[in-house]
């Protein structure tokens, strides 16, 4: 019996010990380190190292010895386990973190940190600010402590907003907003948001969830990032790295077909991603004929729906794409090109589509693909060859060229906006800057060329 007893006292002994490493106390209902309130055993709190509520201890003491005994976890080892943590901590699984923590020794997150979470997630915007004191002496910049009250003061005025209480609303805007003397224009914004005449229109202009655990979440998102990770994980950080490790391996999958991606549910993460050649479009589906003579180019639109085929029989024929069958049915014929269709191009929106013809060709061909109208005939010179087209990302203007030297800038009627002379163009291309027209030589060359201000220079 005298054996019996000392063995518990002895594990008494070193779970006091645990708990009083970091100066931490066993009361009932302590928060500990993942955010959790600390779970009793017996009517006691057991606490171990990092503030994490422990389960009973064994009779045995020699199961507290074999923890003690056990190597030490390299970094790398214990980012794991953190990120472990959090993952199971999201999941609601708080007694599988707390013995995880307890026995691999980590800590989830910094005691501030967690103190911090708390505070943001009961809406007690007081407490929080008070918070960001602890917490500025553990952030590489402290300057950002300005930003991360600026947002806790935002959400602070906007619940007072929703729940109607508009004198302390205002009290947040003036006494405490407009001094810190950040974002001027986002504080000009809120103001507006005084004259909301109810909450749900106040969600709507605020583009926000409204008072509750939602809009909380997102705001605690925000401020983590100004937290280095070792005092508050990234949110979802595990999930993260998961869809970033499946992304790559589909990557270097040889035969991966992207419409079969929906995320890290429709894979499993136990094996390498891998698709067979049997999953690769390779067998052939369907074939057209509708045109009379070889085919020269083809071109589905932006959002799939459509496809464009240009004929040296001088016609564009567009087709509809049955996204369900993958079955192309055809829409419209649209003829007159003399010198048949060797280039397609769609305007962003799909609402219009231009036709350039082969090396001879001085025409270029701009169709309203919804009434099958021809919106635009261009022709410059005689002496040109527009062979190529590329469409501004306004879908307002489009750029034109040939080899024989002609790079033009035109407006949906044909009109020229700005030309470059000399420039013999094979193929073109806009980049979303709306500036810059990338354009292919006979020269073997990659050429930016700005239309803003008629600079251009090599890529």
């Amino acid at each position: 019996m005298q054996g019996d007893g000392a063995g518990q006292d002895q594990d008494s002994e070193l779970s006091c010990r645990n708990g009083a490493q970091n100066g931490e106390s066993s009361s009932i209902g302590e928060a500990h380190s993942n955010g959790l309130e600390s779970v009793t055993n017996n009517g006691n709190t057991v606490n171990n190292n990092n503030g994490v509520s422990a389960p009973p201890e064994s009779n045995n003491s020699n199961s507290t010895v074999d923890t003690r005994k056990k190597k030490r976890l390299s970094q790398c080892e214990e980012d794991v386990i953190r990120l472990i943590g959090q993952h199971l901590h999201d999941l609601g699984l708080n007694q599988t973190v707390d013995l995880l923590m307890q026995e691999s020794g980590c800590r989830l997150e910094h005691p501030s940190a967690t103190k911090f979470r708390n505070h943001v997630m009961e809406g007690e915007w007081d407490k929080a600010e008070s918070d960001l004191n602890e917490l500025k002496a553990l952030m590489h910049s402290p300057s950002a402590i300005v930003r991360m009250k600026f947002l806790l003061l935002q959400q602070k005025y906007l619940e007072y907003l929703e729940d109607g209480k508009v004198l302390e609303a205002l009290q947040v805007l003036r006494a405490e907003l407009t001094p810190l003397k950040y974002n001027t224009e986002r504080i000009h914004i809120l103001s507006g948001y005084l004259m909301c005449s109810h909450a749900e229109d106040l969600r709507a202009k605020a583009e926000w969830e409204g008072k509750g655990t939602a809009s909380r979440t997102k705001l605690l998102d925000k401020l983590q990032t100004y937290l280095p990770p070792s005092v508050m994980l990234p949110p979802r950080r595990l999930q993260t790295l998961l869809k970033q490790a499946v992304e790559l391996q589909r990557e270097r999958c040889l035969y991966h077909n992207t419409k079969l991606d929906s995320g890290l549910d429709s894979v499993s993460l136990l094996l390498d991603h891998a698709c067979s050649r049997k999953q690769f479009p390779c067998y052939t589906q369907q074939i057209l004929t509708e045109h009379c003579n070889e085919v020269w180019f083809c071109k589905f639109s932006n959002n799939g729906t459509k496809l464009a085929t240009g004929s040296k029989d001088t016609t564009v024929i567009l087709w509809h794409v049955d996204t369900e069958t993958q079955q192309l049915k055809l829409m419209k014929t649209l003829e007159g090109h003399a010198y048949g269709v060797s280039y397609l191009a769609w305007s962003p929106d799909d609402a219009y589509l231009i036709a350039c013809g082969p090396d001879d060709c001085s025409e270029l061909w701009l169709w309203n693909v919804q009434t099958g109208e021809l919106r635009t005939k261009m022709s410059q010179s005689h002496e040109d060859s527009l062979t190529s087209v590329a469409w501004n990302p306004d879908g307002k203007r489009f750029v034109t060229g040939g080899q024989r030297g002609q790079f033009y800038q035109c407006d949906l009627d044909g009109n020229l906006l700005d030309s470059w002379e000399g420039v013999r163009v094979q193929c073109l291309w806009c980049l979303n800057d709306g500036r810059t027209m990338l354009a292919s030589d006979t020269h073997q060359r990659i050429r930016g060329y700005n239309f803003e201000d008629l600079t251009d220079r090599n890529m």
